[in-house]
């Protein structure tokens, strides 16, 4: 089984390369960031002839996230996290999915830091913690999947000396991460890669991909149940070199049957 996570960075004004990648990749499964369309625009008919079923929580303009299943309907079990009943930005939902429990998460991204932004990413992260948590005593299949916003270690981005200060590499996020990483999940492109320079994102600026100038903000978190079932991972970079791509690239594991 092949499960994908990838920040399409609006998904209408990207669908041409959602769906050319979905047709070469064939992903069994996979979580969109950033859909930037409300509930009623998001493309169910276009995604539905591509070969897949389809939950969504939409924002107009932001945020918004997706999971898709291929020749399946994901059942939805959650939809945004426990722990803020006033937050209404659109960055998690949950879903069954061939004897899993798949979580997609769009988490903030914290700029300008320190800040009120900057506040609400730690507040988020600690209900993704406490939530986390939770799934873990479940003792069932869970994956993690999403755009985390966070570079967990120097391997992790181009030039570490530049983002001392910003919010994806500070140091309270990258100990959030790790704390809930330590619960019990295995971050699995590092441990498939655990000494390899890999990006997920490259900014449109300062002609970022063609220096291949990145970082890895894109993770899977796995359950002890699925970790032990991971084969390979990797990013499909040569997306992020298409026309009118977003400045993500998707990125995959494999998971023995």
């Amino acid at each position: 089984m092949r499960i994908a996570t990838y920040n399409v960075n609006g998904i209408n004004g990207r669908l041409a390369v959602l769906l050319r990648w979905l047709e070469e990749a064939t992903p069994d499964v996979v979580c969109l960031q950033e859909l930037k369309a409300p509930e009623k625009k998001f493309p169910i008919a276009d995604i539905e002839k591509a070969g897949y079923g389809a939950i969504w929580h939409g924002q107009k303009s932001w945020n918004g996230v997706a999971i898709l299943a291929r020749g399946a309907q994901p059942l939805e079990t959650r939809r945004g996290l426990p722990g803020d009943p006033d937050d209404s930005h659109s960055r998690y939902i949950e879903a069954a999915v061939a004897g899993m429990i798949i979580g997609c998460l769009y988490l903030p991204n914290g700029n300008p830091a320190p800040g009120p932004k900057f506040d609400y990413k730690l507040r988020w992260f600690e209900r993704l913690t406490e939530y986390a948590a939770d799934l873990l005593e479940l003792g069932v299949p869970v994956v993690l999947a999403g755009d985390y916003n966070v570079m967990p270690t120097e391997l992790d981005v181009y030039k570490p000396e530049r983002w001392v200060d910003d919010a994806l590499f500070r140091p309270e996020v990258r100990t959030a991460f790790k704390h809930l990483v330590a619960q019990g999940w295995t971050d699995a492109v590092r441990a498939l890669h655990p000494d390899d320079c890999i990006y997920t994102f490259w900014d449109y600026f300062r002609n970022a991909y063609a220096r291949d100038a990145g970082l890895r903000i894109d993770h899977f978190l796995l359950a002890p149940d699925v970790a032990k079932h991971r084969e390979s991972a990797g990013v499909d970079k040569v997306v992020r070199g298409w026309e009118h791509s977003s400045d993500h690239a998707p990125t995959w594991i494999m998971l023995r049957d």
